[in-house]
C-alpha cells in the first residue's frame, strides 16, 4: 500500500502525526496480511487488533445519562441528556464506520461524538453496536441496525425516551453511512414501521458496488486512511470469502449481466459534477464475467449499495446531509448520491471539504487532535440542529 501525504498546510507537529500515522495503518495492512497468510489470524480480525481505538466503558457524567443495553437484542449504547427542557427531545440513530468489519460504538472518538451531540441537540443518541465482518456477513449488518431503527420508531419506545416522533434522524460515517443510507431507503416500504425518519446524515458514506475505477478511485487510490485496496477488501469481506471476487473487484471486473442493468445509476460522467470528474475518462462498465452475485448473494442488492435504485425511490427520501472529502476514494459515492437525490426532488445539503480525507472525524482525540476532524463534527451538529 502507497503512502500520500496531503499537501495541507498544517502545523509541523501536525503534519508530522500525518505521516506517522500513514505509516502506521500502512504497517497494520502489511502485518494483516502476513497473518493471514501464515493462518495465524484473518486479515479483518487481525486488523481489528491492531487498529482499533481505545474504547470507554458506559459512564456518565454531569451532562449525560450513559447506558448499555439492547434493543430487540441488538446492543446499543444510549446516551440521554440529563437537563430536562420543556417539549419533546429529539433523537438521532448513529452507526459507526469500520468497512462493516471494524469499528465500535464504544471507540472513545464515537463516544465524544455522541455525548457532544447529545449535549448540544438535547437528543437521544442510539450509538448501535451492530456485528461485524468476518464472523458476520450481509445482511446481518444492515439487519441489526434495521432492527434497532424500527424498534426505536415504536410509540412506547418514544414516548419511554421523550422524544419527538417528527424529530428522528439516522446517520452515520463510512460504512456506517452506507447502514443509515440503506436503512433509510428500506424503512419507507415497511408498513409495519409506526413512525419515520425526518433527516438522514450521512458522513462520507460508501454507496455502490458497481465501479471502482471512478475519479476518486483513480485519484485517492494510495491515501491513508483508506486506500483502494482496503475499501475493495472490505466490500468483498461484507458479501463473503470468495478471493475470487476480490480478485475481480480489484480489478473492476466483476460487472455481471445484472450490474449492467444498474450501472446507469452509478455512471459518474453523468451524475458527478465537473469538478470531480476532472481529466479522468469514464469507460463503460461490462457485463460479462461470472455471476459473482449469485455465487455471493447481496453484491448489487440496494441494502449494500443505496445508490443502485432508481429515482422512484429516491423521491420517497427525507432530507439529506452528505459530507464528501477531497482525499477519499468514497468522495464520488457520496457526490453521485447527492446529485441524484437532488435531481428526484430530495431536499439535499452537500458540504463537500477540499481539505479533508477519510475518517477524519476519529482524529479528535490526543494526539491526532486535527482541526479539520473538529470542524466536521461542529458542522454536522450545527446542521441537525438547524433541520432536525
Amino acid at each position: 500500500m502507497g503512502c500520500v501525504v496531503l499537501g495541507l498546510e498544517e502545523a509541523d507537529a501536525t503534519t508530522l502525526i500525518v505521516k506517522v500515522t500513514c505509516i502506521s495503518v500502512s504497517v497494520s495492512t502489511l502485518q494483516a496480511e502476513l497473518s493471514e497468510l501464515i493462518g495465524f489470524k484473518h486479515y479483518m480480525e487481525m486488523m481489528m487488533v491492531l487498529t482499533t481505538a481505545e474504547s470507554v466503558g458506559p459512564s456518565s457524567d454531569e451532562n449525560v445519562n450513559v447506558l448499555d443495553t439492547t434493543f430487540n437484542q441488538v446492543p446499543v449504547r444510549v446516551y440521554e441528556p440529563k437537563i430536562l427542557l420543556p417539549g419533546l427531545r429529539r433523537a438521532v440513530i448513529y452507526i459507526h464506520g469500520g468497512g462493516w468489519c471494524l469499528g465500535s460504538a464504544k471507540m472513545k472518538p464515537y463516544d465524544i461524538l455522541s455525548r457532544k451531540s447529545a449535549t448540544e441537540l438535547n437528543a437521544v443518541i442510539i450509538s448501535v453496536e451492530y456485528r461485524l465482518a468476518p464472523e458476520h456477513r450481509f445482511p446481518d449488518q444492515f439487519n441489526d441496525v434495521y432492527t434497532v431503527v424500527k424498534y426505536f420508531l415504536q410509540q412506547d419506545v418514544l414516548v419511554q425516551y421523550s422524544v419527538d416522533p417528527a424529530r428522528v434522524a439516522v446517520s452515520g460515517d463510512s460504512a456506517g453511512g452506507n447502514l443509515a443510507a440503506a436503512v433509510a431507503q428500506q424503512i419507507r416500504e415497511d408498513r409495519d414501521v409506526q413512525g419515520e425518519i425526518k433527516v438522514q446524515a450521512l458522513i462520507y458514506p460508501a454507496l455502490q458496488t458497481i465501479d471502482f475505477n471512478t475519479p476518486s478511485y483513480q485519484q485517492n487510490g494510495n491515501m491513508p486512511i483508506l486506500p483502494k485496496t482496503l475499501m475493495v477488501r472490505f466490500w468483498s469481506e461484507y458479501f463473503g470469502c470468495d478471493k475470487s471476487l476480490l480478485k475481480m473487484m480489484m480489478a473492476n471486473s466483476h460487472g455481471t449481466h445484472e450490474s449492467k442493468g444498474l450501472s446507469n445509476f452509478a455512471n459518474w460522467s453523468a451524475h458527478l459534477p465537473e469538478e470531480f470528474r476532472k481529466d479522468y475518462k469514464y469507460v463503460p462498465l461490462g457485463g460479462e464475467s461470472p455471476e459473482p452475485s449469485g455465487n455471493v448473494p447481496g453484491v448489487f442488492d440496494p441494502r449494500a449499495a443505496p445508490l443502485l435504485v432508481g429515482d422512484e425511490k429516491l423521491q420517497a427520501l427525507p432530507h439529506t446531509y452528505i459530507v464528501t472529502c477531497e482525499y477519499d476514494v468514497l468522495r464520488d459515492d457520496g457526490a453521485m448520491y447527492a446529485r441524484r437525490l437532488k435531481a428526484a426532488g430530495v431536499r439535499v445539503t452537500h458540504e463537500h471539504y477540499e481539505d479533508s480525507f477519510h475518517g477524519a472525524i476519529m482524529f479528535i482525540t490526543w494526539p491526532t487532535d486535527f482541526a479539520i476532524g473538529q470542524k466536521m463534527i461542529s458542522h454536522y451538529i450545527e446542521w441537525l440542529q438547524r433541520n432536525l
